[in-house]
């Protein structure tokens, strides 16, 4: 089924968002193993999981409407050097994306493409999600102390 043109570059660019969140995400993840934060680990890299369904909903939406999705491009990632600034750049991405996603909408309703907003809605969904954990490590963070918060992401931490 032939699509809006407008649409679908929108598809793209959002497909360029989650392929880069895929990426950072890894590298926080991998990182946070490295240090030897397994929960932390194991969190960012269910949100990495997260952000390939994304990318393979919307390829999957861009084919329908008989076009090429681009996986070659990517953002600029934003890469943390420690617990608190991964968080903090992953939060202000994640609210990135949701008015991203928001706007995504819009052209979407206005396009009269309900199932092409009922999908964006689904993935925002998530995205709210996802600024909602990064919302709580960084309370939890402001509250205990990074110290403390840190003891707590190790593999033998109560949790």
């Amino acid at each position: 089924m032939k699509g809006n043109d407008k649409l679908i570059a929108v598809l793209n660019q959002l497909l360029a968002d989650e392929l880069t969140a895929i990426s950072q995400y890894m590298v926080h993840s991998e990182m946070c193993d490295n240090w030897g934060y397994e929960k932390l680990h194991k969190a960012i890299e269910h949100q990495a999981m997260d952000e390939m369904h994304h990318a393979e909903w919307l390829i999957q939406r861009i084919i329908f409407f008989e076009g090429a999705p681009i996986v070659s491009k990517l953002n600029p990632m934003k890469i943390g050097k420690s617990v608190l600034e991964m968080v903090t750049v992953d939060q202000a991405d994640e609210l990135d994306a949701i008015r991203a996603y928001n706007a995504a909408i819009r052209l979407a309703q206005e396009a009269d493409d309900q199932a092409t907003a009922d999908l964006l809605r689904k993935i925002l969904l998530m995205e709210e999600g996802h600024v909602d954990w990064a919302e709580r490590q960084s309370d939890q963070i402001e509250q205990m102390g990074l110290a403390n918060y840190l003891i707590n992401q190790t593999h033998g931490a109560a949790g």
